[in-house]
């Protein structure tokens, strides 16, 4: 088992008198394994687009601590401009979030779109869909909060990679809630009467391996000089994180 300290340690709270459950984390070391996957794989994105998926996994790993332990949810954010999809998943039995970036042969829709998937084991998988009007995770987590979750949510990114969700529960203070700010949030814990609830923690962990990979190709087996054309490998990604994953014509005759 890998020491605590590379984990995230969420917290969630529940701020008493005000009805509303506070989920705040330091990310940095789920950034700190996000930046040594991309070096291992030799990834690289544009610095927008890296930060908004920082974000989105920092927003995701909260709501995932916001929901029962059970979850696996997955997200895909579909924007018009930039033309990108962002991609996260993750999961609190796990321990794991993970992402990526795709930027090459991306559908242009028709507004920004971001969808939801939540898996639980025995049962059939729920989808959400939301309009998102910004390019910002932070507005997401917001809106789906809105649309799919019907209650308010407000979400900030802080100083030092520290981020807070704060979702509204049954009969909670509208008039304390709709003043919060980044100031104010950051002083919950001071001014407020909480109670710690639970600690979760996470990290950037996708779990894929070429062994994993292969039954993805297996029906290429009889095609593959058309899947090979002439090379001695081909160079496959991992559709949840982009690891790359270099595959001969044996591993596939043998797999």
């Amino acid at each position: 088992m890998q020491p605590v300290e590379d984990f995230t340690k969420v917290e969630s709270i529940f701020v008493r008198e005000r009805n509303c459950l506070m989920v705040r984390a330091q990310f940095t070391p789920i950034y700190t394994g996000y930046y040594l996957h991309l070096m291992e794989h030799q990834l690289r994105y544009a610095n927008e687009l890296d930060a908004a998926l920082k974000d989105l996994m920092a927003v995701l790993t909260l709501h995932l601590t916001a929901r029962p332990w059970a979850e696996t949810i997955a997200w895909t954010a579909n924007l018009r401009a930039p033309r990108v999809n962002y991609f996260v998943t993750g999961s609190s039995t796990g321990e794991n979030i993970t992402g990526r970036l795709f930027t090459e042969d991306v559908r242009e829709p028709d507004r920004n779109l971001l969808y939801s998937q939540t898996l639980v084991a025995g049962h059939e998988p729920r989808t959400t869909t939301v309009h998102v009007e910004s390019n910002d995770p932070i507005d997401w987590i917001e809106h789906y909060y809105q649309q799919s979750e019907q209650r308010p949510a407000k979400c900030f990114r802080l100083d030092d990679e520290n981020y807070v969700l704060v979702a509204a529960q049954p009969d909670y203070d509208e008039e304390w809630f709709a003043a919060l700010d980044a100031e104010s949030v950051a002083k919950i814990s001071e001014q407020e009467q909480t109670k710690l609830l639970e600690t979760r923690k996470f990290q950037f962990n996708c779990g894929c391996s070429l062994e994993r990979i292969l039954p993805s190709l297996s029906s290429w087996k009889g095609k593959l000089d058309e899947l090979f054309q002439g090379e001695d490998v081909i160079r496959v990604n991992c559709p949840r994180c982009g690891a790359r994953y270099e595959v001969s014509r044996e591993m596939l005759e043998d797999a």
